[in-house]
């Protein structure tokens, strides 16, 4: 996945129009507005004629408009013979701009060799971003997430209401106190993120009072906008508000987490149940993401479907950890039932412990603050697979047992009494 640099919004981007546009007129007024970056060679070029900006050396990207009509079987023959035609004359990545999202429409693309796919209406920014991204080999996923710099671990659930940011906070929180590590979390949930407030705090400056303020981004200017927790760990938390979030773009997301690499040794990343622009962006930084399940049929129906676009994505196996969040006998799911539906192993099970609850209404840290708790044995096995400098925790019952003063064994009454 490329990095694009932060004068992306200013690069010319030189890009062909094909196939059926709803109204191309339009888009192209869009693309070719002052201060949107493009520029449009020709028309709308004729796949059997037309075909002159797509033999065009300095070509950018090929924006190919589909009305996605009809059964995904004659989609899928359609586009494939387009995507054909255009290779016959060009190398350049094909951005796939759909008149209507389809359930079916993303894979039957990427089958097709199309190199991404986005929904109109979008803006410049989003399409400039995705050019940048398209095109590059599936094992440059891999070379993003090696390069020098703090390891970053991405928690990410399809589905709102797993624990994912309690998850995110507990990790962040336990990472910062138990290493000699410069540990931040970043609050990437951009509508409704609750990182700060679960963790006690108050913070005075945003995500989206960083995006807003002028000048590069650097490693100083982030420590001024991130909020130190008690553990030692800085937060950056989300915008306050929903309509905020839109200023928060996948380049923006991209120079930031760059920057928090150079600043840290490690970066936690809480993100949103759906897969959007920039969590797309953080799976080339990312080295371990860490997919939460729940023992619940919806919630494992979402997870089957993220393994599947992660894998038409080309995001590496050995990075990608399942974590069972959530555990309990009493529901009817086991964590080898989640393992037979996905096809996967469980890397880690989190119980339902009661203790979380109360701490997350408390603002507290429970894998902190309930060290003996079931959940907190669970946290550090999680946290000791990702720093491997960081000794593992003891099962419960062994630590309990190193601890406790050696108690007479009960004999019940009727024992004593030799009724028995």
């Amino acid at each position: 996945m490329t990095n694009p640099s932060p004068e992306l919004d200013r690069a010319t981007l030189k890009v062909a129009l094909t196939g059926s546009f709803a109204d191309g007129a339009e888009l192209r007024q869009t693309l070719e507005s002052p201060g949107s970056g493009f520029k449009v060679l020709g028309g709308v070029a004729d796949l059997h004629n037309g075909v002159g900006p797509l033999r065009d050396p300095a070509l950018n990207a090929v924006l190919h408009g589909v009305n996605p009509a009809g059964g995904s079987e004659d989609a899928a023959t359609s586009l494939s013979r387009d995507v054909a035609h255009i290779r016959r004359h060009t190398t350049a990545p094909i951005v796939l701009l759909a008149s209507k999202g389809e359930p079916w429409l993303a894979e039957v693309a990427l089958a097709a060799g199309v190199d991404d796919v986005l929904v109109l209406p979008q803006r410049p920014e989003t399409i400039a971003f995705a050019i940048h991204k398209a095109g590059q080999s599936s094992d440059r996923i891999a070379v993003d997430a090696g390069s020098a710099g703090g390891r970053v671990f991405t928690v990410f659930s399809p589905k709102g209401g797993t624990g994912k940011t309690v998850l995110a906070t507990n990790l962040g929180a336990y990472l910062a106190a138990k290493t000699n590590k410069r540990v931040l979390l970043i609050d990437l949930d951009l509508q409704f993120g609750d990182a700060a407030i679960m963790l006690g705090l108050d913070p005075r400056r945003t995500m989206h009072e960083l995006v807003q303020s002028p000048g590069e981004l650097d490693p100083g200017k982030l420590a001024g906008y991130t909020t130190r927790h008690r553990s030692g760990l800085d937060v950056l938390a989300a915008p306050l508000l929903p309509e905020q979030a839109d200023l928060v773009t996948e380049p923006k997301v991209l120079r930031l987490v760059e920057v928090a690499r150079e600043a840290y040794d490690i970066v936690v990343i809480d993100t949103s149940p759906f897969f959007y622009g920039p969590m797309l962006a953080l799976l080339g930084p990312t080295d371990q993401l860490l997919l939460l399940c729940g023992l619940d049929v919806p919630t494992l129906k979402n997870v089957r479907l993220s393994l599947r676009t992660l894998e038409l994505l080309g995001f590496p196996a050995d990075r990608l950890s399942l974590v069972l969040n959530r555990v309990t006998p009493s529901v009817g799911l086991t964590a080898a039932d989640v393992a037979d539906a996905l096809g996967m192993r469980v890397a880690f099970e989190v119980p339902n412990d009661p203790v979380v609850a109360p701490a997350v209404n408390r603002g507290t840290v429970p894998s902190l603050h309930e060290a003996d708790s079931e959940f907190a044995y669970a946290l550090g096995q999680i946290a000791a697979s990702l720093q491997p400098t960081l000794a593992a925790p003891l099962p419960r019952n062994v630590a309990l047992a190193r601890t406790a003063p050696r108690l007479r064994r009960f004999v019940p009454r009727r024992v004593l009494e030799g009724r028995v």
